[in-house]
């Protein structure tokens, strides 16, 4: 395996790893809130909004709430999904029509001045 290679495999697995390993651990005791290592930014945000200007009030409110947040999430998997399949296509048209660029630059004789 090239070196390289093997770098590339470790940053992999550091990578992985190091969040997990680093994510605090669930309380000893039971029924003691856990806290939210995962959580969102948003509640991250709302929180240290509420910390420095605790008279804040949004500007605007949502236009559409989901029930919860398992539809939430699912909605933020569908638009990711989405936007995945819309960088996809557009690549792979990219590279075909690159193909096809060098295919035909490739079949035309070259010209006798």
């Amino acid at each position: 395996m090239k070196v390289r290679t093997g770098l590339t495999w470790l940053a992999i697995v550091l990578l992985t790893v190091l969040p997990l390993w680093f994510a605090a651990a669930p309380p000893a005791e039971p029924g003691a809130e856990v806290p939210s290592v995962f959580g969102g930014a948003d509640e991250r945000a709302q929180q240290a909004i509420g910390t420095i200007a605790p008279h804040y009030r949004p500007w605007f409110a949502p236009v559409f709430e989901p029930a919860s947040s398992e539809i939430a999430s699912l909605l933020f998997a569908l638009q990711a999904a989405a936007g995945a399949g819309v960088i996809g296509f557009w690549l792979g048209m990219s590279v075909a029509r690159e193909r096809a660029r060098r295919a035909e630059g490739s079949k035309q004789e070259p010209r006798a001045d």
